[in-house]
């Protein structure tokens, strides 16, 4: 795809740490480029040098510094949104977005667990995409919301899932050591965080329980049933400025060996079928070292799209537990954002020209079609069996 065909991205919330994110990987993306910005109020009518604090340890494009912030709202919007914006705003904004025939490909987590958005992660449940077409801004305009989970949660479901489908997990008992952008910028007071660990940080456990059982969950029809699994989920705020670090301890419904898990691990590979830009040749990568991962020395793995994970012990609690660390501005946040337009882009749904499928039923053909190529990706064969609708 040249230049003149790529796709034009608009970016709600740009001036935050994860709009600066969005800029920063979109700026040699092969398949989208920044065309529109929007921020708040204070922003609109400034360039976006003028109204950004310019976090990122790349210089911010000057194509994008010249570019002038809009007012978020969808006229002269392209149709093709990215958005990290404040659950509150999210919650009136991004329905507006919808309603216009946009396609909001959310990092905000106003409506992820609405029961028909779907909450994707591409390697974990590319089938909950269908869910589009139950929205009705689907049937009436042809935009649509899709979300990514909480950027604590995002490293371990994927650790997770290739253990969910093959042996099957009933209990997660996550810990969560949390880095300070994933607060937003300017974060956390430095008095409050350095020389400290604050052991609260708001609706962050509910998020972390409520998505990641619906991320591993069933698409029944059009109904997703959580993954059927007890977890509880402790959240702190550590002094690391990226990279968020969970230790996991699970109970499994097959017993299984170290080398099976292992072997999981490294067998899975979901999307190489799919030949994404922002997919990672190895999502789940293994640290052999006793004392690893560590946020400074591999959360950059994949281009900061793959998780780490390390310390596979047994729990004498439990059945395993190990350590995986991720990217929470890349991997948690922006990246995850364009990986799930990538696969909307693969599926067709951000193709403006197409008029929505009222009935949804080519929609939901074309989604089991690459969801049957992202489990070959895994499997190395069909789907007969694995329970793909």
């Amino acid at each position: 795809m040249d230049i003149q065909n790529k796709y034009p991205i608009g970016i709600l919330g740009a001036t935050g740490m994860v709009g600066q994110r969005y800029i920063q990987l979109l700026e040699r993306h092969p398949w989208f480029e920044v065309a529109w910005l929007a921020a708040s109020d204070r922003s609109s009518g400034k360039t976006y040098g003028e109204a950004a604090k310019w976090r990122l340890d790349t210089p911010c494009p000057e194509r994008i510094a010249r570019m002038t912030v809009s007012p978020a709202e969808p006229e002269g919007a392209p149709k093709i949104i990215f958005a990290s914006i404040d659950a509150a705003i999210a919650l009136e904004l991004e329905p507006k977005f919808a309603a216009a025939g946009c396609a909001v490909v959310s990092n905000s987590s106003a409506f992820r667990m609405a029961a028909n958005v779907p909450l994707v992660l591409p390697e974990v449940n590319a089938e909950h995409l269908s869910l589009i077409e139950e929205q009705s801004w689907r049937k009436e305009s042809g935009g649509f919301i899709v979300t990514n989970s909480n950027c604590t949660a995002m490293g371990p479901v994927l650790a997770l899932k290739p253990l969910v489908d093959r042996f099957g997990v009933e209990q997660i008992f996550a810990t969560s050591m949390q880095a300070v952008s994933g607060a937003g910028y300017p974060g956390v007071p430095s008095m409050d965080i350095l020389d400290n660990v604050i052991p609260y940080i708001g609706s962050e456990e509910e998020k972390m329980e409520a998505e990641t059982l619906k991320l591993l969950g069933t698409l029944e029809g059009s109904v997703v049933t959580p993954l059927r699994a007890r977890m509880s989920a402790s959240c702190n705020r550590v002094a690391v400025v990226d990279g968020h670090t969970v230790s996991v301890s699970i109970k499994l419904a097959t017993p299984a060996t170290r080398e099976e898990i292992l072997a999981c691990w490294a067998g899975f590979r979901p999307l190489a079928l799919r030949h994404l830009p922002s997919a990672p040749d190895q999502p789940v990568e293994w640290a052999p070292e006793a004392d690893r991962p560590q946020p400074r020395l591999d959360r950059n793995r994949g281009n900061g799209m793959a998780v780490t994970v390390g310390r596979l012990r047994p729990c004498n609690v439990l059945d395993w537990k190990f350590t995986v660390l991720s990217h929470n501005t890349i991997r948690g946040a922006a990246g995850a954002t364009i990986l799930n337009a990538e696969l909307l882009r693969s599926l067709g749904k951000l193709d403006a020209a197409a008029p929505p499928d009222r009935s949804g039923a080519l929609q939901r053909k074309r989604t089991v079609e690459v969801v049957d190529d992202i489990v070959a990706g895994v499997f190395g064969g069909g789907v007969r069996g694995m329970g793909v609708t």
